[in-house]
This record gives structure tokens, sequence and C-alpha cells, in this order.
């Protein structure tokens, strides 16, 4: 590894952790890792990078320690103990959680001088060191753009979106909201598809159809939340209700578990109740907030 490149560490050897340190080293970084299980280290060892025995000596060895583990309580468990070493170094944490779990994060390393900041990988560990990676980050501007340099060598998009430590996890979970409701409801209708006689293989490329309307949907709800205009353009709150409904009728007629319409048709039985059937859907995304406890 040339040494001209800004050392980096690298906490958690999981596949995202494991492909972050390889996208370091790759890159020409000298790159310190740790691990709980020291032989998940052993690949990316191979290549070139150095593992520290405990995690206040990889910390000790780099001005900047990338963090990626299972979830906040995994990282707190590192992290806390190691609080001195950390001290006056850069702190990017790209561990999955909840956006209050990340101001109580920063929190807590303002707190003992570390410099902190929040942030997300969007994108699978295969894509990491190549320009499909996209990666968030939230918190200060200022630290995030010292090492910028380095964190780019993690390929693709990177995008630094505020200083509310919060806000990429806050993306991160409503992006992640957006994409298992949709795989879930795309295994239900495969298994509703096939309880009807259809294969899969039949199925798909008119499924692929359906999917191809959403990157249009999500503009459209968009523009509508951010106008506050709910009026029915097309389809209406009560015509889908309509659809909802048969789709639950027909899974439960198969005895099958009627997947996840079942949870969103009360959702949009209380909009019709509350006399907005005749809006646009966006009206639902408008209901969840107006339901906050």
């Amino acid at each position: 590894m040339s040494t001209t490149q800004a050392p980096v560490t690298v906490i958690g050897l999981g596949p995202m952790g494991e492909a972050l340190a390889t996208a370091f080293v790759e890159a020409g970084h000298p790159t310190t890792v740790w691990n709980r299980t020291a032989s998940r280290a052993d690949a990316v060892v191979a290549k070139g990078a150095v593992l520290a025995a405990s995690p206040a000596e990889a910390a000790a060895t780099s001005p900047l320690v990338v963090v990626c583990v299972l979830d906040y309580d995994a990282s707190d468990a590192v992290l806390l103990p190691i609080a001195d070493t950390l001290k006056g170094r850069a702190l990017v944490n790209l561990t999955a959680d909840t956006p209050a779990r990340s101001r109580a994060a920063a929190g807590w390393a303002a707190e003992h001088g570390i410099d902190y900041v929040d942030g997300a990988v969007m994108s699978p560990a295969f894509t990491i060191g190549t320009p499909s990676a996209v990666v968030i980050y939230s918190g200060s501007k200022e630290i995030y753009r010292t090492h910028e340099s380095t964190l780019a060598a993690l390929g693709g998009a990177h995008t630094h979106l505020g200083d509310d430590h919060g806000r990429a996890a806050g993306y991160d979970l409503a992006l992640l909201e957006v994409f298992w409701t949709s795989m879930s409801g795309l295994a239900h209708a495969f298994a509703l598809a096939r309880a009807e006689g259809i294969e899969p293989a039949d199925f798909a490329p008119f499924a692929q159809g359906i999917v191809g309307l959403l990157p249009e949907s999500v503009t459209h709800m968009a523009g509508k939340l951010d106008r506050g205009d709910f009026s029915a353009d097309g389809s209406s709150i009560t015509s889908n209700l309509a659809t909802m409904e048969h789709v639950i009728h027909a899974s439960r007629d198969r005895g099958m578990d009627p997947g996840p319409l079942a949870t969103v048709r009360p959702i949009a039985q209380a909009a019709v109740d509350a006399g907005h059937g005749h809006e646009n859907a966006a009206r639902l995304s408008q209901r969840y907030l107006e339901d906050r406890a």
C-alpha cells in the first residue's frame, strides 16, 4: 500500500465492513481493521490490511475511524470503552439504526471530544469501491469535508445531507421501507399468482411492467405532498380501496394470509371515512403524520 494516502481504520468486518476495508486497501490507504471474530479479517489482511488486537489499538493508528456493525448496541459496546483513544479523531459511523440513536451517539461523541459523522450505505456490499456505490452522511460538514477524499475510496455517489446527525438514518430507514414493503408485496404477489395457477416465469414480465410505474409515482407523490395538493388526477382512494379488498378477498379464498395490504387497508378506510375518498393516494402519507400520537 502507498504511504502517501491517509491512513484509515475500519471496525467491523461483516460483509459490508469487509467491503469498506477492501475498498480503502485497494485505493492505497494504509488500513487497520478490527473485528470481534478475528478470522473474519483474513481476506482483507491478505490484500494488505493490518489486523489490530483490540478496538483501541485499531483506532490509535488512524485519524479516521469507520465503524460498520449490526446496530448501535453493537457499536456502543465497541466504542464507548475507547472514548479516550477516539478523542481528537474523526469517527464515521456507517452502522444502521434509528435517527434517535444517531443523535444520541453524536451527543456522546461531542462530550468526549470526538469528531463525529453519521452515515448509511444505501447500496449492496458488492457495489462498494465501484461507481454504483451510494453512501450518505450527516453531521458536521467541516469534518466530512476534511475526510471526503479518503471516503471517496468507497466509490460512487457520496452526499452530505446536513448538520443534523440523524438525517442520514432518517433517509436510510425511509428508503429501506420503500424496498422492503415493495419486496414483501412482490413475494405475496408471486404467491397469489401461483395459487391461481400462474407460474413465476409467466408472471414476471407483467410484474416488471407494474414496478416500472414506481419511479414516476415517486415523483408525482412528492410533488403533491410538497404542494399540499391531494386532488385525484387519476384513481382515487375509494377506487384504490376497492382494489385492495379484491386482493385481500382473493388471498383468503385461496387460504392465504392477505399480506401487506391487510395493513394498508385500514389506513385507506380511515381516509375514506374522514371524507378523503375522492382524493389522491398521497393523502395516505399525510394521514400517517396526522395520526401520530
